[in-house]
């Protein structure tokens, strides 16, 4: 498996995997698969904020992927960033999710920034939690019943992870 920044080529995959997740999982809120040219422009405004998207390749075929994001737009929030990850559903398990959140953690602590966030969608969701964990992340909170899909209410989880120096060296 290799990790490498995300191309228009694979927003097909992309788009397909979180196809996947948005139709029978709970990890997204979101009830409708974006098309193809959504997909595109959610890429390309990860890019324009200079932060990265990146995609698993097993032998060329896309995985899985994970992009960071700002955690909010206000400037006191400029240190911390939000993960997204998604897994093909016949690659899950298989530690594409793990490598391609320490990618981005390796990449977040070498551009200075102090935190990251995870918002795991449902609660029930151990495949997102124990990965996060497993990375570091520290459980801070759950929204309970936030969310409405598939026909029963859905908790939000909450987890943090200081990068670098944290919390401990003071802001610019």
């Amino acid at each position: 498996m290799k990790i490498v920044n995300a191309e228009e080529k694979h927003i097909p995959a992309i788009r397909d995997i979180y196809a996947h997740h948005v139709i029978h999982g709970t990890g997204s809120f979101e009830t409708d698969p974006p098309d193809l040219r959504e997909m595109q422009a959610r890429l390309e405004k990860i890019r324009s904020l200079g932060l990265p998207w990146v995609v698993a390749l097993q032998e060329e075929k896309v995985i899985g992927y994970c992009y960071l994001t700002r955690y909010r737009e206000r400037y006191a929030y400029r240190y911390t960033l939000e993960d997204s990850i998604y897994i093909d559903p016949t690659a899950q398990r298989q530690g594409a999710g793990k490598a391609l959140l320490s990618h981005v953690i390796d990449w977040a602590e070498t551009q200075g920034y102090r935190l990251l966030i995870a918002i795991v969608g449902d609660s029930n969701n151990q495949g997102s939690l124990k990965v996060h964990q497993q990375a570091g992340f520290t459980e801070i909170g759950t929204l309970k019943n936030i969310g409405f899909k598939h026909g029963r209410w859905l908790d939000t989880v909450l987890l943090q992870r200081s990068l670098g120096e944290g919390i401990h060296q003071p802001g610019g």
